[in-house]
């Protein structure tokens, strides 16, 4: 049966071995996403958000639990067998669902902008008169069209942001999935690229922003704490910063 769920979590445990130490990074997670949904993920260092991160980006699976994408299952681990997608189908969704942005930009840096952006639709085979369409609506989705042609070594920290936000929206994702997004930046150009993201929201983009900042993780309407592998709250957020 379908849900209303953009994403479904349900009893999600990741385990890693360490020798003899067994290490739970999430234990028995419950956490569902609406679309158009702006929530930020919080935690300690070691509290399991990366993780839980990583599975929502499909760059991870979980030791157990079921994971639903749109309501197609991505990871199904129970008592009664496992059924998990393989290695294409979670590039897929990764490549056409899913724009990532994260803290040290990950751009590369021998090619312009306009290439950086544009690279996800290359690897997703869209036609080149497309590519291009799209990769210049995307840059000036984020006040970059006059910097298209510029690499990112002759861009300021701000601008690279962009890029990387840019390149996270040219295939019109489903979830926009930010990490640390103002990690590298100063304070009045974190206020900029959050108020980009404030903005992508009300144009109906879903987001979720992992952060360790009260300040930035005011920005959305709903916060989700991560202590010790498990929710420790799940609140709307009555300031959200506008």
């Amino acid at each position: 049966m379908a849900s209303n769920h953009l994403i479904h979590l349900e009893k999600i445990t990741k385990t890693y071995v360490m020798g003899s130490d067994t290490i739970h990074a999430l234990d028995g997670v419950d956490f569902q996403i609406q679309k158009n949904e702006y929530i930020s993920i919080m935690g300690p260092s070691g509290s399991g958000k990366s993780t839980l991160m990583n599975i929502i980006g499909c760059l991870d699976t979980p030791t157990s639990g079921t994971y639903r994408f749109e309501d197609e299952i991505v990871c199904d681990v129970g008592d009664t067998g496992t059924v998990k997608m393989n290695g294409n189908d979670l590039a897929r969704i990764r490549n056409r669902k899913i724009g990532f942005v994260f803290q040290t930009f990950n751009l590369l840096p021998r090619v312009t902008a306009f290439k950086n952006v544009g690279l996800p639709l290359v690897y997703a085979n869209i036609p080149r008169a497309q590519q291009v369409q799209m990769t210049q609506l995307a840059l000036e989705k984020v006040g970059l069209a006059d910097r298209a042609h510029h690499k990112p070594s002759e861009l300021s920290g701000g601008q690279r942001q962009r890029v990387a936000i840019a390149r996270a929206l040219v295939n019109n994702p489903s979830i926009i999935l930010a990490d640390e997004p103002t990690g590298n930046l100063d304070s009045e150009t974190s206020n900029e690229i959050m108020a980009l993201f404030d903005d992508l929201h009300r144009q109906d983009n879903t987001i979720i922003l992992v952060t360790h900042e009260p300040d930035i993780a005011l920005h959305a309407h709903r916060s989700v704490h991560i202590l010790d592998g498990r929710i420790e709250s799940d609140e709307i957020n009555p300031n959200v910063r506008r």
